[in-house]
């Protein structure tokens, strides 16, 4: 897997916390840098831990599962970025208030990081570097959630779909695309 395929799962992973922290960035009165970083935090921190647990799971159970190893990948990042794209289309949107405490903001880190945890699984069928790969998804989750409080408090919630039906579509290229490299067709 190549630096830019990781860099692109790393953003993918992130749009479901982005699309929450638009939320978050709408429903501030006031914002400052401390709200976005720790939102930004949050999401980083159980992100790449998430994708770490899945690693591990995956390196535990990878003897088993080596000869079907693509199948696998590509199944869970199918699954993963249609939910995200059918969560774009959803009609309900969540209500989301502006309290970022430990107590909120855990449940929050968790729900979007899910298929974190399954794309970590996926890294155990491949050489990668997997602290480039685990820094790759904090710091896109980081960033990006940063910038997500802001546009909530500029644009409100315009934007939330589109960054989960974009995070989607990334997933399931590259599912995909390690499907047919796989299959010798790339």
């Amino acid at each position: 897997m190549s630096i830019i395929e990781l860099l692109l799962i790393a953003v993918g992973l992130a749009m479901d916390s982005f699309a929450v922290s638009i939320c978050k960035g709408l429903s501030m009165k006031e914002l400052n840098v401390s709200k976005a970083v720790i939102v930004g935090t949050y999401f980083g921190v159980f992100q790449a831990l998430f994708a770490i647990i899945g690693y591990l799971l995956g390196s535990t159970f990878s003897s088993f599962i080596a000869s079907i190893d693509h199948w696998v990948a590509f199944v869970l990042l199918l699954i993963i970025g249609g939910n995200m794209i059918k969560e774009s289309f959803d009609k309900e949107s969540e209500s989301i208030n502006a309290d970022i405490s430990f107590r909120v903001m855990v449940p929050y880190g968790i729900a979007t990081s899910i298929d974190a945890l399954s794309v970590g699984i996926t890294f155990s069928f491949f050489t990668i570097d997997r602290i480039f790969a685990f820094l790759s998804i904090a710091l896109a989750s980081f960033i990006l959630c940063i910038i997500g409080v802001y546009i909530g408090q500029l644009f409100g919630n315009k934007f939330e779909k589109k960054a989960e039906f974009t995070g989607g579509v990334i997933l399931i290229l590259l599912g995909i695309k390690i499907l047919l490299e796989h299959l010798g067709i790339l």
